[in-house]
């Protein structure tokens, strides 16, 4: 029998979906809603295999709960804003526009290709004016309701894009994108105020705890980093009248104060360094260093006593010296902190360089300490050296600090985050405009919105050095709306992560007039599973959630969250190889000699094997995914990135894998038409009663496998059926009957995976209806039910129920029954649980 003719079967089932509009989303319907989405995709012009496997993952979860009588909204479009379209533009002198137009048409083939069933009549393109009007009228709504503010501040500038970076853009110190070390500027930029939304956002994690991997609840709870504490006024000697505040969440460590540090951005360092040059110095050194806490944590501890002292708040008649310090931060409290080295590693190693005095204020609890002290103690013990708060413990004492703190007018209570307002100004041509006019009568004045969108101009010259609408000599030149005098535009453009704060909310109804359809959005929302990589949680994600809640508080939405569940997947990995000169080779230059080896195709040479890592181009790893559909089909592409891991872990790709899906594409292509082409058989009734419930009990096990998007075991599942029908179709004794229903079966369980032969194979069978209107198959409970065990439950070792459960049921099956059960929940409170230990068949206990 010859091999499974893909091309000849892709390229018909594309077309009659194409024909039939298959996947567009029904507007009336009393159907319950489903809206899977997959963080849409920068048109860089190629697909690669981390977007094979994000998309599949996507389009499994539709087609599934499609199948299961759900209406789905499921759409596609493009984050077409960025700084690549604006590098190629400038290298190669084309329009951005029409750049990023080709690699969309060119993305689209390829998504075509692969069967992802989008509903592209919904298909939005961020850098399309029809989409960016309306992001701008949002922000001037934002601006109208106080969200959105403009101001000089101090920000991140990343040397390389020549542009503006927000906080969450800074990893290591680095731009996010360029790699640069990222330094400190002072410029007038626009912000969106996420901190009035600090305490929303922290709290709001609650909701998301059942549908939102734990690891990135708990980057977001970092990166919210709310405090408490208290600000402590230091009264400066020179200037009794001024004080400088330093917020500190250790009040209880005030009497082993050795010294005040202050940010190199403070107004005070300004200050100071008008009548020290070298402190200005000093400040630049300080400037072209990481930025972050995280980057800050590993250098080097420096500082400059700026000649200040300041009292100290409890005892009387003894100062403090004032350094600027290169690990204080601005942005973090009041950008400036005092330092207790007895009791503060970071301000041990300051104190030890600089000669301070280190002065012991807790005794440690002798439970605390295994061996003797060489450094800052951090844990917990009892107050002494410390006046009124001798005797008490930390807590004890950290409340009686803050409590005499504000009876002394010495300060206040005070609860602080770690995030930052937003700043969304950036000095790039290929953005959304900022839609604002600057007259110099009335200030800074709206565009109105009836001259919305502003446009970008196509006249700009790239290349030059600076913004390009800046340099254009009349784009920013108009009259004042509010005036008629001259006035200037705005130059700026957003940041690129504005579009994709709100863009899921426009595929509920991008045809309206409006930028938000609140009906639609009501039927819609929130989206029931979102999926997208990590790297996002602390920046999409964060902003989304933002922009959602900004939304509701402006009268478009009516909710607090958008997304339900989050499906993080992981990455496609490549083993790398390297030649004894370290340069990287591709794949397809390497092949393995009689002893096993790893050699260079060419030259017979030794090849330095490194570990799996993720796909790049860099490292010549990466594997273009259209030469996997010519060659294999996009159904073996769809499967093998979905077989062998969990869609949360990350996954390594191999030619033998590919190999495999191949041929099991083949083996269920044959065992379909030679059950088809079967002459009718009666069977016996046992043999054929026995395949019945082999059938019946695969269907429940690959359906809960599909409800945990565990497909790789849903496919193992399947395989498993596959093999049990091959020998049942040789085996006279069943009957041609049971083995339809058992080909049928196997058709509907993969058909969320490899939809195009599971559509031929359909049709073949007989079905007039098209497959991907077929219902999900039901299991008969008789035929499908198993011999159970009872599971116990425990939590912390405490019995707490017990459950019933096939024999060898799934792991990952046992611990959602037991994280289900009313004991378990009323007793974990909404905690999250620490460790599961699952003994398969018997018992799982739950340790938080």
């Amino acid at each position: 029998m010859t091999a499974y003719p893909f091309k000849e079967f892709e390229h018909k089932w594309q077309k009659i979906w194409s024909e039939t509009k298959a996947f567009e989303t029904e507007q009336t319907t009393s159907k319950p809603k489903s809206y899977i989405l997959e963080m849409f995709p920068y048109p860089s012009g190629r697909l690669h295999m981390g977007h094979v496997r994000n998309y599949a993952i996507g389009d499994a979860i539709a087609r599934f709960r499609h199948a299961n009588g759900f209406a789905i909204l499921h759409p596609m479009g493009w984050d077409a804003f960025g700084l690549p379209a604006e590098n190629a533009a400038a290298e190669h002198q084309i329009d951005p526009a029409e750049w990023t137009k080709e690699n969309i048409h060119s993305m689209k083939q390829q998504f075509q290709a692969l069967g992802f069933a989008f509903d592209w009549a919904r298909e939005v393109t961020t850098c399309q004016p029809d989409y960016y009007a309306h992001e701008q009228k949002i922000f001037l709504d934002f601006w109208r309701k106080g969200l959105a503010y403009r101001k000089e501040i101090w920000v991140n500038w990343d040397p390389v894009e020549g542009s503006v970076l927000a906080n969450e853009q800074v990893i290591n110190g680095r731009g996010w994108r360029s790699g640069a070390v990222v330094e400190k500027r002072k410029l007038t930029q626009w912000s969106l105020q996420i901190t009035l939304y600090a305490q929303e956002l922290l709290d709001d994690l609650k909701k998301l705890e059942q549908g939102w991997p734990d690891k990135v609840i708990r980057m977001q709870e970092n990166w919210i980093g709310r405090s408490e504490g208290a600000v402590v006024k230091f009264v400066r000697t020179d200037k009794p009248d001024e004080a400088i505040d330093i917020f500190t969440t250790r009040p209880e460590t005030l009497f082993g104060a050795a010294f005040c540090a202050i940010s190199p951005s403070h107004p005070l360092t300004e200050e100071v360094m008008q009548i020290n040059p070298q402190l200005a110095e000093f400040v630049a050194e300080c400037q072209r260093i990481p930025v972050t806490e995280e980057a800050l944590s590993t250098v080097e501890k420096q500082g400059f006593d700026t000649g200040l002292r300041v009292n100290h708040p409890f005892i009387e008649g003894h100062t403090l010296p004032v350094y600027a310090a290169n690990f204080v931060l601005m942005d973090y409290g009041t950008g400036a902190v005092f330092g207790c080295p007895a009791h503060d590693e970071r301000d041990f190693e300051f104190a030890s360089k600089y000669n301070l005095p280190i002065v012991t204020v807790i005794h440690p609890d002798e439970a605390s300490i295994s061996s003797p002290l060489t450094g800052a103690y951090t844990g917990p013990g009892t107050l002494i050296e410390s006046d009124f708060l001798n005797g008490l413990s930390v807590n004890d004492a950290r409340k009686r600090a803050i409590d005499e703190i504000e009876k002394r007018n010495m300060g206040e209570r005070r609860i602080t985050y770690r995030l930052r307002d937003w700043c969304v100004s950036r000095q790039r041509y290929w953005g959304c405009p900022i839609p604002i006019i600057y007259c110099e009568e009335c200030g800074p004045v709206a565009v109105p919105d009836k001259d919305l969108p502003v446009t970008l101009p196509k006249d700009v010259v790239f290349g030059q050095g600076g913004n390009p609408l800046a340099n254009h000599p009349t784009w920013k030149n108009v009259m004042c709306p509010s005036c008629g005098k001259a006035a200037q535009r705005e130059t700026d453009t957003f940041d690129t992560f504005v579009e994709s704060s709100w863009y899921f909310l426009r595929y509920c109804n991008p045809f309206t007039s409006a930028p938000i359809d609140k009906e639609a959005c009501k039927k819609w929302m929130p989206v029931d599973w979102y999926i997208g990589g990590v790297e996002h949680a602390v920046l999409h994600l964060l902003y989304a959630r933002f922009f959602t809640k900004a939304l509701r508080d402006c009268g478009y939405v009516d909710f607090d969250e958008p997304f339900e569940n989050l499906l993080t997947q992981g990455m496609v990995c490549h083993q790398t190889f390297q030649d004894k000169d370290g340069h990287w080779l591709y794949p397809q230059e390497v092949e393995k000699d009689l002893k096993g080896n790893y050699v260079t195709l060419k030259g017979n040479l030794p090849v330095h094997v490194g570990r799996s890592e993720k796909m790049s181009k860099s490292k010549k790893n990466s594997v273009d995914p259209q030469s996997i559909v010519d060659t294999y089909g996009a159904d073996a592409a769809r499967l093998f990135v979905l077989s062998d891991t969990p869609p949360e872990r990350d996954f390594d790709w191999s030619e033998e894998g590919l190999e495999g899906a191949w041929r099991y594409i083949n083996r269920v292509w044959r065992l379909g038409l030679q059950i088809i082409n079967l002459t009718d058989r009666q069977g016996e009734e046992e043999s054929t009663l026995s395949v019945r419930k082999i059938i019946h009990q695969s269907i429940r096990k690959f359906q809960q496998a599909y409800e945990r998007n565990a497909f790789n075991k849903a496919i193992a599942f399947l395989r498993e059926l596959t093999n049990a029908l091959e020998k049942a179709a040789e085996d006279v004794q069943v009957s041609r009957e049971v083995l339809i229903e058992g080909m049928t079966v196997i058709v509907q369980g993969l058909n969320p995976i490899i939809p195009h032969l599971t559509s031929e194979l359909w049709e073949r069978l007989g079905h007039a209806v098209n497959m991907v209107n077929a219902p999900w198959p039901i299991p008969d409970p008789e035929l499908a039910a198993v011999e159970e065990v009872t599971i116990a439950v425990q939590v912390n070792g405490k019995m707490r129920g017990s459950f019933p459960a096939a024999v060898d049921a799934d792991k990952s099956f046992l611990e959602k029954e037991a994280l289900a059960l009313p004991a378990v929940v009323r007793d974990m409170a909404g905690r999250s649980p620490r460790r599961l230990i699952t003994i398969p068949n018997r018992i799982v206990n739950i340790v938080v």
